[in-house]
């Protein structure tokens, strides 16, 4: 009898052996999702781009000479088309690629400032919503509601046409305009968790709500909450380049490459470039920061993979 335990003992430890522990498990989630390593190499490069930017650009971003300008890209075949501009120029004579790194750094700026401001006013009233239920609930449906009532886009021309348009404005705007879905998705996801069994026995010992909220709340809805914050960087990015494009976003002389696209309009069928290139970018960048979103939410809970 003895033997047989023994046995069946040492079956369960080499078991427990051979079963990866929770970090090779974790990598190999990582390594294993490609819209994942995709999106964290792209946004790594985007990233990198924008910080080395004075170190890694050809010239001046403001820097104009007209008699350079509308110099082609390299892969042009033409004669103007030099390696001191691989990107080209723009139409005042502006190395493109300088002002392709340096509009990285304004896009990065206000997609996280902006998700950084909306992700705050939205959890807030989100986990109070989903938590305290009752008429707090009943007052923060009326907020959203309100908010959901008005387009973000026609909002924000309003705002900036009438208070001034500058990267600080764009991004406060932004921030206090996007933040909805963050309480919706926020206030459902503290709904499911508020009800079980560790809230429940936080609430029995005499927890305090902050504590419960900060400390058995906020990291089991921790999940939701990244996806919803990479959604809103990417869509306060999109809204900053349409802005821009407007003439209503970031100003000139500034490289946004909402305004970039928006200098070029007029050579589209002429040079197509002009807009293609800051077109380009703009859509590597969001489309990197939505991968990883996805990629973040599959790693991190593989059971909720759609």
């Amino acid at each position: 009898m003895t033997d047989a335990v023994n046995i069946d003992r040492s079956v369960i430890e080499m078991q427990t052996a051979l079963e990866p522990s929770p970090g090779t498990l974790l990598r190999q989630r990582i390594f294993g999702h490609a819209g994942f390593m995709i999106g964290a190499v792209v946004l790594t490069a985007i990233f990198l781009m924008a910080i080395f930017a004075p170190v890694i650009s050809p010239g001046d971003p403001y820097d104009q000479v007209l008699g350079r300008k509308l110099i082609p890209p390299v892969w042009h075949d033409s004669a103007k088309a030099t390696w001191q501009h691989p990107l080209g120029t723009d139409l005042l004579g502006r190395d493109y690629m300088t002002r392709l790194f340096y509009g990285a750094r304004i896009s990065l700026l206000i997609g996280f400032a902006a998700m950084l401001i909306s992700g705050v006013i939205g959890t807030t009233l989100g986990v109070l919503a989903g938590y305290f239920g009752g008429r707090i609930d009943m007052v923060v449906n009326f907020v959203i509601t309100t908010r959901l009532s008005m387009p973000v886009v026609l909002v924000a021309l309003a705002v900036v046409s009438l208070a001034g348009s500058s990267l600080t404005m764009v991004i406060w705007v932004l921030g206090l305009l996007i933040w909805d879905r963050f309480a919706v998705v926020m206030r459902s996801a503290t709904q499911q968790v508020r009800n079980l069994d560790f809230v429940t026995s936080a609430q029995a010992v005499g927890c305090s709500t902050p504590r419960i909220l900060i400390t058995e709340i906020m990291p089991n809805i921790a999940n939701s909450l990244i996806v919803i914050a990479t959604i809103e960087m990417a869509h306060a990015i999109l809204l900053e380049a349409a802005l821009s494009f407007l003439g209503l976003g970031v100003q000139p002389p500034e490289p946004s490459w909402g305004l970039m696209i928006a200098e070029a309009k007029g050579m589209m069928f002429f040079d197509a470039w002009l807009i293609a290139v800051p077109g380009a970018a703009l859509f590597a960048l969001v489309l990197a920061i939505n991968l990883l979103g996805d990629g973040i939410r599959d790693v991190t809970a593989p059971d909720n993979r759609n």
